[in-house]
Order: structure tokens, then sequence, then C-alpha cells
């Protein structure tokens, strides 16, 4: 099998060309990036080491993917995934550029030699408008769906696929979903096995987090470095609450997903973590304090942040329906990950992430 990457040096692209190498070792398998991204250099070296090969390209210009060979699979993983760079005017084109022309640039080159395209996606898809009317329940640690709602597609699983999509849902989220409705004409018009997955909070080991992406990893290294952090928004008590995928599982659905492509052709599937792995800011507080042994200052801010939400769930039922598969690495686990991986390498990670 050769497979093309996009973002190949990104947290996710990186870690599924790893995880494709190791599951098919005669398999050839291309990453391209163009290195913007902080860390990106540490992911390169890791790639290299596994005999991938990394093509120095950018996915808003087209004529990057005349240096790639034929290849039976690609999976567009480039993305600016911060919701925020949207209301950044000097970001703004990058986001655009980036999410949808370099999704139409990637699927030029999937219909060039047919091959099958994975399409990752996001929760985000989902107005925050919409989602703000679900009913809540209010812990003193977190915040849940509740068992009474009016609106189509929600339930106490979380968000399914048929949630409502009209309203507002960011830039950013605009731009997926724009990618996601020229990912399925492609697959109709010209054959091509298309899967798109709407994954929520992806993390694990080797993610360079921030403030707008990648927050599981930023409060794991915050608390290993003593640095301080704040719960923003929706009372500033950390009662938001996500639902978080380990790399590992998304990749374990993908390689289900391409290997019965005559099953889920052209459909989308919300892929994330579910109820079961879900947690609050306050309850990951409580995890890493226990994982690290440290106590930070985290200081609070009422004041809703544009297009948050209180709490997103994952309802995986329709993927877990066809193809049986059920995240299996729960939040601590990831999290003691995480730890080991920041405390093997901090020296090189402490100016990225501390």
């Amino acid at each position: 099998m050769k497979i093309l990457i996009t973002g190949g040096c990104g947290f996710v692209g990186s870690n599924l060309a790893i995880l494709f190498k190791e599951y098919f070792q005669q398999s050839e398998i291309y990453c391209l990036d163009n290195l913007s991204r902080r860390g990106s250099e540490l992911n390169l070296r890791k790639i290299l080491s596994y005999g991938i090969q990394f093509v120095h390209g950018d996915v808003r210009i087209k004529t990057d993917f005349d240096r790639i060979p034929k290849v039976d699979l690609v999976i567009d993983a480039a993305a600016e995934p911060s919701v925020l760079a949207g209301t950044v005017p000097g970001e703004l084109e990058n986001l655009i550029d980036t999410n949808l022309n370099g999704t139409i640039n990637t699927l030029y080159f999937a219909r060039k030699h047919q091959a099958k395209f994975v399409f990752l996606s996001t929760s985000r898809v989902y107005p925050y408008d919409r989602l703000l009317e679900v009913g809540l329940e209010t812990s003193e640690k977190r915040f849940d769906f509740s068992n009474q709602q009016t609106i189509q597609g929600v339930s106490q699983a979380g968000i399914s696929e048929d949630f409502p999509l009209e309203g507002v849902r960011s830039l950013y989220g605009a731009t997926k979903l724009s990618s996601e409705y020229i990912s399925k004409e492609f697959g109709h018009n010209f054959d091509i096995p298309t899967i798109i997955n709407r994954c929520g909070v992806i993390s694990g080991p080797f993610q360079m987090g921030k403030i707008d992406q990648g927050v599981v990893v930023l409060w794991m290294a915050r608390h290993f470095w003593k640095k301080n952090l704040s719960y923003i928004g929706f009372g500033g008590l950390g009662q938001q609450s996500r639902d978080v995928i380990h790399i590992k599982d998304l990749f374990e659905c993908i390689l289900w997903e391409i290997n019965h492509t005559e099953k889920v052709h052209n459909q989308i599937f919300n892929v994330g973590g579910g109820l079961a792995n879900s947690v609050s800011l306050a309850e990951l507080t409580a995890i890493c304090e226990e994982i690290t042994g440290n106590q930070i200052h985290i200081s609070s801010d009422s004041i809703n942040r544009p297009g948050d939400i209180p709490v997103f769930i994952t309802d995986n039922t329709k993927i877990n329906a066809i193809s049986g598969w059920v995240p299996k690495i729960g939040v601590k686990q990831l999290l003691e990950e995480v730890h080991q991986w920041i405390e093997a390498d901090q020296t090189f990670l402490q100016p990225i992430l501390g």
C-alpha cells in the first residue's frame, strides 16, 4: 500500500503515518508538510526514523503534489485547526486557503490516482448557536447534556450526525463543512472511495498543545512545569466538558474504514471519545494534579469566549453500529502517556509547551 498524508508532520498526521507504517510494514508512506507549526521538526525526525518519506510542500500549492507518486490512499490531515484564527484578520486568509483550497488540491490529487480519500473534519461543523440551546445538567465539576431535549440529534450520549447544520459555526467550522461538501461531490462524481470523519478533541503524546488547540496536552504541560492556567467562560469554574479520543483509537477507526470502504463510501461519521471518555476542565485539573503531584494557580474569568460552548460529547453510535469500533484508551491513561513523553523530552519541549 502507498499512502499520502497531508499535514504529515503535525500531531495527527505524523502519528497516523507511524501507526500505518507499523501495521503495513511494507507500505510506502509520504508525509506532505510545510513545517510551519512549531514542534513539527520533532515529528519530522520521528517519521524519518521509521522510513517514512517526507515531502516539503504546501497543500495550498497545487503543483507541490506533482512530486508525489501514485498512491492508493490519501488522508487529509492538513489544517489550520484554531477556531480563534478566524477572528484574526492577518490569519483569516491562511485559514481559508489551507482548510478549503488545500483540501480541494488534495482531492484533485486523489482523483488523479483514483485513491481512497479520508477527510478528517471536525465537530466544529455543528453550529455553536444551536449547541447553546441544548438542555444541560450542571454538577459541581461539569456540564452534561440532559435527557430532556427538543433538538434533533442530541441525547445524553452526545451529538449525532443528525444535529442541525443551520446556524453559525465559526469561520474554521465553515471551511471544514465546505470541504465536507466538496469531498462528497468528488466522491460521488468521480467514484473516489471517500470517508469523512468529524472528530472531537484528538490528543496524545507528541501534540504541541496551545490554549486554543491541544488543550489536554497544554493542561498537563502547565502542571508539569508549575505554570498558571485559567478557567475561561461559563462561570469560570472549569465545568466545560469535552470528549477526548486518543490518536491510536482514531487510527483503529480509520483502519477499519479503509478495509471496508464498500460499507462506508461517501458517508459521514462522528468519531470521538464518547461520553465514557469525556472530561471537564476541573476534572482534567484533578487528574493532572494526581499524575504530576503538582498544584498550580488557576485563575477564573466568567466571560465567554466567542464561539465557545459549555459541553460537546461525540455520539459514536453510527460508526459503532456499522463497524463495532469503540475507543479503548481512557482519559487518565492518555494523560499518563503525555506525562511520560514530556518527562522524557522536557529539554526540547519546555520552550514550546512550558
